[in-house]
Formats: structure tokens, C-alpha cells, sequence
């Protein structure tokens, strides 16, 4: 990506960390994976970098699961699984659409609003918990 050619070496890092796992990491968890490689890097650090790779639009907030603000670099319009027992977070595949250009259409005109995306999120136990 043309932006991620001035990234400084952490931010990259951060970037290159949370778009290589589907897992939907927390700040804690790519600090852990980072901390070994990079010794200077803080908590602090990889939390501004996620906000800013956020705010660029690189990453996006899933949202707080079980304490812990967990981060997508998939930016893409997607619903997402969350297990409440194993706090694990899944991406829904998007063969089908639950929102569609109709559907903005509607609420924007209805409450007149200006509708930038939307989030869906599926909570419940997940199979390796049901077991």
C-alpha cells in the first residue's frame, strides 16, 4: 500500500502483526508477539499505531471482548461471530448481504441521516465450546 511506504519500522510492524493473523487480536496480544523482536516497544506504542492505522483507515475496532478492544486489518463490510464463552471472534462470510444499498437508502431517508457503514455482530457459543 502506497501509505504503508512511510510507516515507521514499529508501525509496520503493527500493521504487517494484525493483518497477518484472522484472530482479531488485542493490543496486549500483538504487543506480546512483537515485545520479543522489539524490545523498546510499549503498550502505549501499539495502541496509538493501531488508532492511527485505524483512523487511515488500515484498521477498524471490533470492539471490546471480554476487557480488551480487539482490531481487524480486514476493513471490508463484514459481520463478525463472538463466542461468549471463549471470547474467540469470527468473521461471517458475506455471500449474503444483511445490509444493502436499499437498506441505507431507507434509514437515511427515514431518519435523515448519513450512513458511512454499518456493524453486525452474531453473539452465542461457538462449536468447540458446545462440545
Amino acid at each position: 500500500m502506497q501509505q504503508k511506504r512511510n510507516f515507521s519500522a514499529k508501525r509496520e510492524a503493527i500493521y504487517d502483526t494484525l493483518a497477518s493473523t484472522n484472530t482479531h487480536p488485542s493490543v496486549e496480544w500483538i504487543y506480546q508477539k512483537l515485545k520479543p523482536t522489539m524490545p523498546d516497544l510499549s503498550l502505549g506504542t501499539v495502541y496509538r499505531n493501531l488508532n492511527v492505522l485505524r483512523e487511515i483507515g488500515l484498521a477498524r475496532s471490533i470492539g471490546v471482548v471480554n476487557g480488551q478492544e480487539r482490531f481487524d486489518a480486514d476493513i471490508s463490510q463484514h459481520p463478525h461471530f463472538i463466542c461468549t464463552k471463549c471470547f474467540r471472534v469470527t468473521d461471517v462470510p458475506v455471500g449474503r448481504s444483511f445490509f444493502d444499498t436499499s437498506a441505507y437508502e431507507y434509514i437515511s431517508g427515514e431518519y435523515n441521516v448519513r450512513i458511512y457503514g454499518h456493524s453486525l455482530t452474531f453473539y452465542g457459543i461457538c462449536g468447540s465450546c458446545s462440545e
